[in-house]
């Protein structure tokens, strides 16, 4: 019969919304929109409205008061399915133990001069170093590197990320090796504004518009549910040209949710090399995505 099929049968007609992922209305909630999404390898499921959630579909099952054929029907086809183990343990960042804010570096110091220096050629004024907490690091494991940390909104560090201020460093980028699925600069996000999604720190900071990074091209669960719970009403889509299919998977994801979608198109450049002024000519000139210009896009990308 097929476990799509089976799962049609209880919940009703689906979508698909992004990978291996399908959604249906919430028998938990009986909202008019398909926010239940599963996924269909790992049986996980997840209401965006209420927040019903689970590991197995027979829970689900049950929430939707599913016949014992229904059941039935369901343990036969995903007897062989091994649910993936989620991780319960909680994270925890710190920031490298030389970090040091750059407005209280030494003046005299060369590696604070250079450090300046290469903020400053990056764009960044005293307002965004005080506004993101931007610091340095003279020696260690991030020595020769900006840091750019990130607060969840209670304020406690959720990542950050390091960027070389010099020309010839063997690695220019690197990161903690801890989970990216966070939402990107939360403290200072107001959701009930339009947001702008970026990849990087630099392109958030060189935005100025509720800009969250994802720190790379792939928007995770916790932002996806941030934005659903927070009934974001416009989110703008602004990743590299090389990140072209995720961010009409994004766009794809997030029009399917009710949500206005802009997609402004960066060209070779990305909004840091943009600057704040060239990148809000670009904002303020996107037209917002119908159904039919994003399949429009997503033809481009096929052909």
């Amino acid at each position: 019969m097929g476990l799509l099929s089976i799962l049609e049968t209880v919940l009703g007609r689906s979508k698909k919304t992004s990978g291996n992922n399908v959604s249906f209305k919430c028998p938990c909630c009986n909202h008019y929109k398909h926010k239940l999404e599963i996924d269909m390898s790992t049986q996980f499921w997840h209401c965006w409205v209420c927040n019903a959630k689970g590991r197995k579909l027979y829970t689900l099952f049950k929430r939707a008061n599913a016949t014992k054929t229904q059941i039935d029907d369901l343990n036969s086809e995903v007897g062989s399915y091994v649910p993936v183990k989620q991780s319960t343990t909680q994270q925890t960042v710190m920031l490298p133990p030389e970090f040091q804010l750059i407005l209280s570096g030494n003046k005299n110091n060369p590696e604070f001069r250079n450090a300046l220096h290469y903020l400053k050629t990056r764009g960044i004024t005293r307002e965004d170093i005080v506004r993101y907490n931007i610091g340095y690091c003279e020696t260690g494991e991030y020595s020769g590197m900006i840091i750019i940390p990130s607060y969840d909104d209670n304020g406690k560090l959720n990542f950050f990320t390091g960027r070389s201020y010099y020309k010839d460093a063997t690695f220019k980028h690197k990161n903690p090796k801890v989970s990216k699925d966070i939402i990107g600069f939360e403290l200072l996000i107001n959701w009930n504004e339009p947001v702008t999604i970026v990849e990087g720190a630099f392109d958030a900071i060189a935005a100025k518009r509720n800009a969250i990074p994802l720190f790379g091209k792939i928007i995770l669960d916790k932002l996806k549910s941030a934005i659903i719970s927070n009934n974001v009403k416009t989110v703008y889509i602004a990743l590299d040209s090389d990140a072209r299919s995720k961010a009409l998977d994004i766009c794809q994801y997030l029009t399917n949710n009710g949500i206005n979608v802009y997609l402004i198109e960066l060209g070779e450049s990305d909004p840091s090399e943009l600057g704040y002024q060239e990148f809000t000519k670009l904002y303020n000139t996107t037209s917002p995505l119908t159904g039919s210009s994003l399949m429009i896009k997503q033809m481009g990308i096929i052909i």
